[in-house]
């Protein structure tokens, strides 16, 4: 029989918890002292035992006190399950219960050996079970109020039986599913928490582990609140990441500022454990953000990766200085503090010298914002432009940027950048390290000439050295634009290093508009600078047959235009040798020049403003590069010469109402590369040009080229068209038609609305995207607009009608009533301007 002093305890019992719970749900500050108080309960209670008989005849002990001691608890528990959300008690008794299992099995802990049973367990068993039990209770309250408990013992439950464990995870695996938000938030809480101890050999073959299910919940659960749950809880792994980070798409806007504040920030120790593209990606999600909260959440992160790298930096540095060593491999020395390095550092974390330039100067940026103080440490000494890398060059024009937008020229002053003399031979040391590594490719070449062998990792890493002095050379031609060209030795240096760049042969294609812009910029006029480069494609074309023609002085700006057109006759585009005459290998080599002549075209009229007429230079490359060129046969050729002639036609009224029906037929005939080339100059010039197009008068247009025959040319060929860029181009430019009131036709109006909602262009976005901008603004602008809009309603409400009913079974289609809310929408005069 148990002692008297022990039967009292077990009678006092449940007042004494329930006072341990009364002053539990008051505070949190007493929860540990409560937790101590009660744990002494327990093991008094355990320590009542009852002798028992067993069904085989054997004696037994019986566990009176513990069950006691459980019924009690779970009674307390009990008056809490059907309190709603909301009142603090409740949630304090919630977070006690979790912090009293988290007791007892610290307080347990050395009482359990192997799998011994204890009075810790079993009180972790029954209440889990009996938890467990609630779950499926129809009372909403309930099966929050378990999830909640459950979510917050289930880290301090210490060893459980596997069916245990599998029932435990099974039942949450099911409350992911609860038509509750709360439960299902919790839900993913408490399997967060089993992520670690979940062996992925034990899952049965085609069932999700945990980890899968939550990046499931992540992306899928319709709650913003349960995505967030999932996203503050899911552990940052490999395996994670990629579900992470496409959470900076989310529509909902806490979920994408907290992706950046609450998990990148805190949880990732350094970026370099994100790949590259990942880390493009974040920077470019976060910072392009249309809400605030996430762009200055997003900058956050970005300067905390610069302060991880300024930290290595330095502590790389000074274990290089302790070693005797060089402080760093960049070879130059600043007096910032680390700032600098740290900055081309963070532009390392990028593909500076590949499509992820404009991320990483959006990083540098941001950084300029979050901490203003920071240009005002930079210093360029000398030795930085002779140690030029990717990154250093980006830091610098990004800063000479950044300085002239926020107009500090003091700042530019302060930080010792060269003059235009001196940059003018800091381009020329750029530009000798580049034709250094272009004759390196050119030996590597000729050196595996007649020879079967593959391109190997000397002719990469050659490739990957073009590409980083081409960044850097670009980066330099860009500040050049900034430069003050007062200094005229300056201006003469950078002038004769820019078309020397522009003659080579060689030179790498993306530079030739920043040396365009360069020269545009410090030559006197547009004349001049077609000048220049119309010698610069005669000397390309000519060759070394004619080079002594290159030492004639320049022509003198006060020449009368008759000795200019003497001396354009005697220097003709035209070769010396007609393309029968060569042989294969110089025509192969003839039209590689052709090309980039035509490139070097194309490069310069896009920046001309002034007519045909005032270039007379421009004759002679039309008629000896440009019209020879549209009329062969090879693709890349042609579709060079067509976008010269089409920007010679936008400076030439005559030669575009002429050359018209040459693009009309070029655009029915041409292959898809083509098409959309040849559809962008008819547009171009349709708006350019749109009295003489769509003029009332007959004489100024043929018929062929009619305003009717144009725009039923347009509309046919976007409704025959099948490419997704060209449909794109095609609707992008009728709009600009439209909208600047060229064409007035109503059933143009109506082509783009059934091209809007037809099932065929539900894969091309920047159609869909043009439209959902164009409608709102045209029928708004104007009440004429909305009248159009309104004499189209039923005609083309009755085609989408139709356009409905032949759907097939795999293709998708908005319903006639929503395309007809759309239409009342646009035709509410209320919302027109002018009304």
């Amino acid at each position: 029989m148990a002692p008297k002093a022990d039967e009292k305890v077990l009678d006092t019992l449940a007042e004494s918890i329930a006072a341990i719970f009364e002053q539990a749900q008051l505070s949190l500050a007493n929860h540990k002292k409560n937790c101590v108080a009660l744990y002494k309960l327990h093991t008094k209670a355990a320590g009542v035992v009852q002798p028992t008989k067993r069904k085989g005849g054997g004696a037994g002990i019986g566990l009176v006190g513990e069950e006691t001691f459980q019924d009690a608890f779970v009674d307390m528990v009990n008056r809490v399950l059907v309190v709603k959300k909301g009142p603090p008690g409740a949630d304090r008794i919630v977070k006690y219960v979790g912090a009293y299992v988290k007791f007892m099995n610290e307080k347990g802990a050395c009482l359990t050996r192997h799998h011994d049973e204890n009075p810790t367990t079993r009180f972790v068993s029954r209440l889990l079970s009996y938890l467990l039990r609630g779950f499926v209770a129809k009372n909403k309250n309930v099966r929050y109020r378990c999830i909640h408990i459950v979510s917050e013992m289930i880290s301090h439950l210490g060893e459980v039986e596997q069916d245990a464990y599998n029932e435990l995870r099974d039942n949450l695996m099911d409350r992911l599913h609860d038509k509750e938000t709360l439960i299902r938030a919790h839900a993913v809480m408490a399997l967060s928490k089993l992520v670690g101890s979940e062996n992925p050999d034990e899952i049965e073959e085609g069932e999700q582990t945990i980890l899968q299910t939550l990046l499931d919940t992540i992306s899928t659960d319709p709650s913003a609140e349960v995505r967030r749950a999932a996203l503050v809880h899911i552990p940052v792994t490999p395996t994670s990441l990629d579900a992470i980070l496409s959470r900076t798409r989310d529509i909902d806007p806490v979920m994408r500022k907290l992706v950046y504040a609450g998990v990148l920030q805190v949880k990732l120790g350094h970026p370099r454990q994100l790949s590259i593209a990942q880390r493009e990606q974040v920077v470019k999600d976060g910072l392009g953000d249309r809400e605030p909260a996430v762009r200055v959440a997003a900058g956050k992160l970005v300067t905390s990766w610069f302060d991880v790298v300024v930290a290595e930096g330095l502590k790389t540095g000074a274990a290089e200085a302790r070693s005797g060593g060089k402080e760093d491999g960049t070879g130059w020395e600043g007096d910032d503090g680390g700032v600098m390095k740290g900055l081309i550092g963070l532009l390392g974390l990028f593909d500076v010298v590949g499509p992820g330039e404009a991320v990483a100067v959006d990083a540098i940026l941001s950084v300029f914002t979050t901490r203003p103080e920071t240009p005002d440490v930079f210093l360029f000494p000398d030795s930085f432009w002779k140690n030029m890398t990717p990154e250093s060059a980006v830091l610098a024009r990004v800063f000479v940027e950044h300085c002239i937008s926020n107009k500090n020229e003091a700042r530019l002053e302060s930080a010792s950048l060269p003059v235009v003399t001196a940059f003018a031979f800091h381009i020329q040391d750029a530009y000798n390290a580049l034709l250094t590594v272009l004759e390196d490719i050119e030996t590597a070449k000729l050196l595996r000439a007649g020879l079967e062998e593959e391109q190997g990792e000397e002719d990469e890493e050659l490739e990957e050295e073009l590409a980083k002095r081409e960044v850097i050379m670009s980066e330099l031609l860009r500040m050049a634009l900034k430069l003050d060209y007062a200094d005229e030795i300056g201006r003469r240096k950078v002038f004769s290093v820019v078309k020397d760049m522009l003659a080579h042969p060689q030179l790498p294609p993306g530079l030739i508009e920043r040396c365009l812009d360069v020269l545009k910029e410090i030559m006197p006029s547009e004349r001049d600078l077609i000048r220049v480069i119309v010698e610069i494609i005669v000397e390309l074309r000519e060759g070394d047959e004619d080079a002594e023609i290159a030492d004639e002085p320049p022509i003198d700006d006060n020449q009368s235009d008759v000795s200019q057109a003497t001396i354009r006759r005697d220097r003709s585009a035209r070769r010396n040798k007609e393309r029968p005459e060569l042989t294969a290998e110089e025509r192969v080599q003839a039209d590689i020049t052709d090309i980039r002549c035509l490139m070097l075209c194309t490069a310069v009229l896009e920046r001309v403003d002034s007519t045909f007429e005032d270039n007379s230079t421009l004759e002679g490359i039309l008629g000896d590069l440009i019209i020879p060129s549209v009329k062969r046969k090879e693709l890349a050729m042609r579709e060079k010469a067509l976008v010269s002639l089409g920007l010679c036609c936008l400076i030439a009224k005559n030669m575009a109402l002429s050359s018209f029906q040459l693009f009309l037929s070029q655009a029915q005939n041409a292959p898809a590369e083509l098409k959309v080339q040849v559809l962008r100059i008819i547009l171009d010039l349709l708006i350019m040009y749109d009295q003489e197009f769509f003029g009332k008068s007959e004489d100024i247009v043929s018929f062929c080229t009619s305003a009717t025959r144009i725009i039923d040319f347009l509309l046919q060929t976007l409704e025959a068209e099948e490419s997704p860029e060209a449909q794109a181009v095609l609707c992008t430019g009728i709009c600009k038609l439209l909208l600047a009131g060229i064409i007035t036709d109503s059933k143009v109006l109506t082509c783009l609305a059934l091209m809007y909602i037809s099932p065929t262009t539900i894969d091309n976005q920047e159609l869909r995207q043009c439209l959902t901008y164009f409608f709102p603004v045209y029928s708004y602008s104007s009440a004429s607009n909305q009248n159009r809009m309104q004499s189209i309603f039923i005609s083309t409400f009755d085609l989408a009608v139709r356009m409905h009913e032949d759907l097939d079974d795999d293709q998708e289609m908005i319903t006639p009533y929503q395309f007809g809310l759309l239409m009342v929408d646009w035709t509410n005069p209320q919302k027109a301007a002018e009304v």
